[in-house]
């Protein structure tokens, strides 16, 4: 589990050591010198494309090549109070499908996986034009990053979002693949899941079940990932 770490992934830099990092400027000579351990661009892809963002706020990953995600239970929370009935309340009582076909459609649930990344920091900074107002400034950048946006999403098919960094320094595009037919597999009690929040958030080992899973589906069949994390006994 130690790999999650990297799930940087997603249009918001990561937390590490000795500050922020993005996927393009990984601190190679910190995790060597610290770690002995540096990553290979092939490493690096691996863990792109294995993590996942989930659309309710948090991330995850692939643990399967038929497209388990693990993720955490607080993550998975709302779509279990969503899925619950008065009958059945998996918030209290968990959930486990035996079997593909007892799992559990979550309609408005949106898994992501970033496909690529593109600096286009000089094609938003043209759009600010010598002089203009400071209100006129900001609605040019968003204008164009719309149109960054739109372009990206008709050339390519894949969801694309413009995200800040630095504070406006640079401004990349994150491409993902969507994935948006996603079932829930597997969420333990509340009472075994619950931790302490973001004391706890960051803590480990730790004595809780914070964890649940979902399956990506495309096309009506389970998705089929070729880069996934291996469990590790």
């Amino acid at each position: 589990m130690a790999v999650l770490m990297i799930l940087f992934l997603l249009a918001s830099p990561l937390a590490a050591d000795e500050g922020m990092w993005t996927l393009d400027n990984m601190p190679m000579k910190q995790l060597q010198e610290k770690y002995g351990f540096e990553p290979t661009p092939a490493w690096l892809e691996h863990i792109r494309l294995a993590s996942v963002r989930v659309g309710d706020g948090g991330s995850g990953s692939f643990v399967s090549p038929n497209g388990l995600v693990l993720t955490n239970h607080h993550v998975a929370l709302g779509q279990l109070q969503k899925v619950s009935t008065p009958q059945k309340n998996y918030v209290n009582d968990g959930f486990y499908a035996a079997t593909a076909a007892e799992e559990l459609p979550c309609p408005d649930l949106e898994l992501n996986v970033l496909i690529s990344m593109a600096n286009v920091t000089a094609r938003v900074m043209a759009a600010v034009k010598p002089g203009m107002a400071a209100n006129k400034a900001l609605e040019a950048r968003k204008a164009a990053i719309a149109a960054i946006e739109r372009q990206s999403l008709k050339k390519t098919g894949l969801r694309s979002d413009v995200v800040k960094l630095y504070n406006g320094g640079e401004y990349w595009l994150y491409r993902y693949k969507k994935y948006t037919d996603v079932k829930l597999v597997f969420a333990p009690e509340q009472q075994a899941a619950f931790y302490g929040g973001d004391p706890d958030n960051f803590t480990f080992p730790r004595h809780d079940l914070d964890m649940a899973l979902f399956r990506a589906y495309e096309k009506g069949k389970p998705a089929v990932v070729s880069h996934y994390l291996k469990w590790s006994a």
